[in-house]
């Protein structure tokens, strides 16, 4: 079984493994290698966020180091009128130097766009409370408002590490219809172990924000409510908030005695609390450690996967299905799992997901599961990297309205020996 350490390295990396699945070709082409220079990286490095599309077909992500201070960058990449993209840094983070104060190392698993066409997101050290947090990783939810030159001006909505408001937020945010902010960190909180949070962030006219710890995690006997969520929310119809942690749950003796991780929804109360209940608990034989969000379909069910586990040890990609009593019951849908990114559903119904070391090369695939009639969902990898094409696709993917599929590799492409022998990054497009 995993080790902790190994379990935060996953949801980090994305390094798992796919076998057994047969090949299909498709046509891939790097938009963007990062730091082709090999040294400094101001154009960022090591992409471990994914992509987002603006009105004007412009793509934006963020970098977890690299940028003009080397602390991670937010990025722009235009395409050109006669082909090919154009990279553009919209913000270098720790600005005014260590510690950071603006943000350090972005981390989500994507930026968030508002109406008004500014970005949002999290960086998981800096901000203004760094020595509760060893000094690093408290960390910060920021805004991105585009000032019209072409630039872009940088606000820090809120600083963890305050108290018991949790640290370390790794996951991506979410609004709900009222413009309020929601997502998790992965540590802080009121609980003992401090076993992370799921946090809401409400604007006042005066532009400030106000944060409201919406539920603390291991408030439960040995952290049966789960722990260390790293994955983001999402909303149900109802307004109903759902999502995973990493640890915790009712089969405490499994996975090292820290649990397996759990499913587990948020019920917002008249009286402004939030309750929380958990879905499922995972065994390890159904998969550990889920790490990535989770999406719906459009019956109703919920979709997610593990980072390790199974019957393969390398993960589970499961449904969660409710019954008529409120339970829910999962169903193990295929024998691999993932990293941070979150899976994505095609308009025909096909989910797809990217695997940091998987398939006919050690660096990576992007795969898709096709559904069938007698219940049963087949894996067919539409491409495997090679290292120079890139390396390591472990975020989420998104699609064009043509169908094609854009994501990031957090390692390879063409600065080869760069970022320590591993490559520094590209963003891709794969045509199935």
């Amino acid at each position: 079984m995993p080790s902790k350490t190994s379990i935060l390295m996953a949801a980090i990396f994305g390094f798992l493994t796919i076998s057994g699945s047969a090949f299909a070709a498709a046509t891939q082409q790097v938009l963007y290698n990062f730091c082709l220079a090999g040294t400094n990286c101001t154009d960022g490095e090591l992409p471990e966020t994914g992509l987002v599309f603006d009105a004007d077909g412009n793509l934006y992500g963020a970098t977890l180091e690299g940028g003009a201070y080397g602390y991670g960058a937010v990025f722009q990449l235009a395409p050109d009128a006669g082909g090919g993209w154009t990279e553009t840094v919209v913000y270098s983070f720790c600005s005014a130097g260590w510690p950071c104060s603006d943000g350090a190392y972005p981390y989500s698993g994507s930026l968030v766009f508002d109406a008004d066409g500014s970005l949002y997101g999290t960086t998981t050290a800096g901000g203004g409370y760094q020595m509760p947090c060893g000094g690093t990783d408290c960390g910060t939810v920021f805004e991105l408002s585009p000032v019209g030159d072409g630039t872009w001006t940088e606000t820090v909505l809120h600083s963890f590490g305050n108290g018991n408001d949790g640290r370390l937020p790794a996951a991506p945010l979410i609004f709900d219809a009222n413009g309020n902010l929601y997502g998790t960190t992965v540590f802080g909180g009121a609980t003992y172990k401090k076993g992370g949070t799921a946090f809401e962030l409400t604007p006042s006219t005066g532009g400030t924000w106000t944060e409201t710890i919406l539920h603390n995690f291991c408030s439960a006997p040995a952290c049966a409510d789960g722990g260390e969520p790293s994955a983001g929310l999402i909303f149900d119809a109802a307004g109903t908030l759902y999502g995973t942690t990493t640890l915790g749950g009712s089969h405490q003796l499994h996975c090292n005695g820290e649990g397996c991780g759990v499913v587990f929804e948020l019920t917002p109360g008249s009286n402004g609390k939030w309750k929380e209940r958990t879905l499922h608990s995972f065994i390890f034989s159904d998969g550990s450690n889920p790490g990535s969000s989770l999406i719906f379909d459009a019956a109703g069910n919920l979709y997610g996967k593990t980072s390790a586990g199974g019957p393969q040890s390398a993960g589970t990609i499961f449904e969660l299905t409710r019954g008529n009593n409120g339970a829910w019951k999962e169903k193990v849908l295929n024998k691999v799992g993932g990293s941070n990114g979150s899976l994505v559903f095609d308009a025909a119904g096909n989910l797809y997901d990217a695997i940091g070391q998987s398939g006919k090369h050690p660096d990576g695939s992007v795969f898709e599961l096709k559904p069938s009639k007698n219940g049963k969902w087949t894996q067919k990898v539409l491409f495997s990297f090679n290292g120079q094409d890139g390396a390591g696709p472990g975020s989420s993917l998104i699609f064009d309205s043509a169908g094609n599929v854009y994501g990031v590799t957090g390692r390879g492409g063409a600065s080869g020996s760069g970022c320590g022998g591993r490559g520094c990054g590209t963003v891709f497009e794969i045509t199935p």
